[in-house]
């Protein structure tokens, strides 16, 4: 007897009841942005923007073939980027999959201070060099090379299986990309940089994800930053930024909201760093210390 799934792919329906139906069905699969989503992955079919889903629903378009079944594999909570194989992050279109960590709107704080830092240098010295430290899908290293021209772009990415994504994203942007551990990158190369910039994993090893787009789809190695309180790697960023820099080079690293505190903490204990800062995100959440290197 045809399973419900196979079933409904045999009836056709319009776009708009099929847009209908698959918000319902996310919503009672605990999907956040049930109608959004199901416009995506209708987008995603028929290649062509969110915008236009709504245009072809209201002209009583079809749904597209195989949309149901889609909607039936996100309402599992398998990450809608990993559907579409697209996450989008200021104004890059990227690739992801599966082993890479998708990159997330908070993020875009990162990026932004890098940026205007870059532009500063830039301006001032006629070139500036970043790195990008545990860069993962490669979106702040490219968003820095595409917003910043002239900028001279490094990302060090460890993961076997994050790295294709990174060499695809950041390819167009010229930036260059290796293969290493974020503890030992870029050996040679001492106070060579003017910025460094990390998301590093900083999770603690109790604090689970609640989200099962992250707990059971996103890489380990991109989410749990060792030691007991998670902060073994951007420890580590700290003290590799201290040798890639030069005097007066700025970097500036992600954290979880409630790291705020021992994130200056962690700056604050060497003498080697000043001004010293804190940034909140756009949720109003402390994401991201940065500071100078003395």
């Amino acid at each position: 007897m045809p399973s419900a799934t196979t079933r409904r792919s045999r009836v056709s329906v319009d776009l708009e009841e099929a847009l209908r139906r698959a918000t319902a069905q996310l919503h009672d699969a605990g999907v956040p942005s049930p109608r959004a989503d199901a416009e995506l992955l209708a987008a995603h079919l028929l290649d062509v923007s969110r915008g236009r889903v709504g245009a072809l629903a209201l002209a009583g378009t079809p749904a597209p073939v195989g949309y149901a079944e889609l909607v039936d594999r996100r309402a599992t909570r398998i990450p809608l980027q990993h559907l579409t194989g697209v996450a989008y992050f200021r104004h890059l279109e990227l690739s992801v999959g599966p082993g890479v960590f998708i990159p997330r709107p908070e993020t875009e704080l990162l990026a932004q201070l890098a940026i205007d830092r870059a532009r500063q240098v830039l301006a001032e010295r006629g070139a500036v060099r970043v790195v990008d430290l545990g860069t993962g899908s490669g979106a702040v290293a490219a968003s820095v090379a595409s917003e910043v021209p002239g900028a001279e772009v490094h990302a060090v990415e460890l993961s076997e299986d994050a790295y294709p994504y990174a060499a695809v994203n950041t390819a167009p942007h010229g930036v260059q990309l290796v293969a290493g551990d974020l503890r030992t990158a870029l050996e040679g190369q001492e106070g060579r940089f003017d910025i460094v910039v990390s998301n590093p994993p900083y999770i603690p090893p109790g604090a689970i994800p609640r989200d099962p787009e992250v707990r059971d789809h996103d890489p380990e190695l991109a989410l749990y930053g060792g030691g007991p309180d998670g902060l073994e790697l951007p420890r580590a960023v700290i003290t590799t930024a201290e040798r890639l820099l030069v005097p007066g080079g700025y970097l500036a690293l992600e954290h979880a909201d409630l790291q705020g505190p021992a994130m200056l903490g962690l700056f604050g204990a060497s003498s080697r760093w000043v001004d010293i800062n804190g940034h909140r995100d756009l949720n109003d959440a402390d994401r991201v210390t940065s500071g100078y290197l003395a």
